[in-house]
């Protein structure tokens, strides 16, 4: 076979590490986080049941939450159940103001957290107001949802992708600097490592 370069061939390029691992709830759960995910509980305070992450240079986000199980919807509902509460309470219910564009269910070999009953990865748009203003931004939503009945939770990942942003808006001033924004990618290889380490965690 022929070799190039030095005696013995150049070593092929390492490929890019994984990222690793970052604890959440105190280490009880852990995921492999996107670059440049800044921890926003140190800006600002967050309820106990969430853990949120902000990109450093766009407006992109991702919350985990953990949730109370909604036994009353089916495993196949479950991840449009959440995304309309979530455009509830971005007052975002009108019509045209919602809409999924894909429901996948997630196969339980892909994931570390084969633990669920189901999971779920939901893709749609909500246009949505922050800070209630009145000019109204189109948001992407990745919904992942894990469902633990037998721990009376369900863990659900957000991941906010600002897509089309008003000029009279707040966050068009952060806009213009879209410094290697996350990927779905990042967002379906968050979904794939959440870990559970310590089931005390749910009570």
């Amino acid at each position: 076979m022929e070799v190039h370069g030095a005696a013995g061939g150049a070593a092929p390029a390492p490929a890019p590490a994984p990222a690793p691992a970052r604890p959440l709830f105190g280490g009880a759960l852990s995921a492999a986080l996107p670059h440049s995910a800044a921890d926003v509980s140190q800006l600002r305070e967050i309820p106990d049941n969430q853990e949120v992450f902000a990109h450093a240079h766009t407006d992109q986000s991702l919350i985990v939450e953990l949730v109370e199980y909604q036994g009353q919807v089916a495993d196949q509902d479950a991840a449009r159940y959440h995304f309309e509460d979530i455009a509830g309470s971005n007052q975002a219910l009108e019509p045209g103001a919602f809409q999924v564009t894909s429901v996948v269910l997630l196969p339980k070999s892909e994931l570390s957290l084969s633990d669920c009953s189901s999971a779920w990865m939901l893709t749609g748009t909500q246009r949505v107001s922050k800070f209630n203003e009145e000019a109204r931004n189109t948001v992407t939503l990745h919904l992942g949802l894990f469902r633990l009945p037998q721990f009376s939770t369900e863990v659900l990942i957000t991941f906010n992708d600002p897509q089309s942003i008003s000029p009279d808006s707040s966050s068009a001033a952060s806009a213009g600097t879209h410094r290697e924004p996350w990927t779905v990618q990042d967002f379906q290889r968050l979904l794939q490592t959440l870990t559970l380490h310590n089931p005390g965690l749910f009570g």
